[in-house]
């Protein structure tokens, strides 16, 4: 139940976060990315917020999955930990960087020339950076993702279909998001696989979340 709940968990608070103007995959025109936070900070700091307690959030996650499952398969249940926890902790610590765009749009307001190019070139980078270990993270998320969704459809802990389904999706994902590291601008199969995980995740958190009253 607790595993179900934090997969529902992490669903509203990513959602929440996209309302307060946090991307999940950032548009690098930086410029106009400072502007918009020196507009509305406080949107900034409730977003990025939002978005730090959904990575806690992946590795309670992993922690109630490893303490629920790991007696049906150690191996995978190692896996998925050190998968899904290695993405949370990565993103969590590339934040630092990125809550740096909050003093660098109220710099951005005040100057002009020279001083405003470097600093557009600045957040620009720490976009890409961000873009960079986000794609990275979403790999570590798949291969997690995999793992439990193997042993889901070979133990019968859940419904077949639905660790079959997670096989799926977690590789077209995983797929997506390796071409997307190397190739930025193709993102037909990561959109697609990334459907696929947010049905997946939805279902399998409402059967966690429920099975036991059913």
């Amino acid at each position: 139940m607790l595993s179900g709940f934090f997969f529902w968990f992490i669903i509203v608070t990513n959602i929440a976060s996209g309302r307060f103007a946090y991307e999940t995959f950032s548009d690098l025109d930086a410029d106009a990315k400072l502007k918009k936070i020196n507009s509305a900070p406080r949107k900034f700091k409730i977003g990025t917020a939002l978005i730090l307690i959904e990575h806690i959030g992946i590795i309670c996650l992993a922690v109630t999955l490893f303490l629920a499952f790991n007696p049906y398969n150690l191996m995978l249940a190692v896996v998925w930990f050190i998968s899904r926890t290695g993405e949370a902790l990565i993103q969590i610590y590339n934040k630092k960087s990125y809550w740096g765009l909050l003093k660098m749009a109220k710099k951005h307001s005040v100057s002009s020339g020279a001083e405003k190019t470097a600093i557009v070139d600045s957040g620009r980078g720490i976009l890409e950076t961000k873009n960079t270990v986000f794609t990275f993270a979403q790999v570590l998320f798949s291969i997690g993702t995999l793992a439990y969704s193997i042993l889901f459809a070979i133990s019968g802990v859940v419904p077949d279909v639905i660790g079959l389904f997670g096989i799926v999706s977690s590789i077209i994902y995983g797929f997506g998001s390796g071409i997307k590291l190397v190739k930025p601008n193709f993102k037909a199969l990561w959109n697609l696989g990334g459907l696929l995980i947010f049905i997946f995740e939805l279902v399998l958190g409402g059967w966690l979340l429920f099975s036991t009253f059913i």
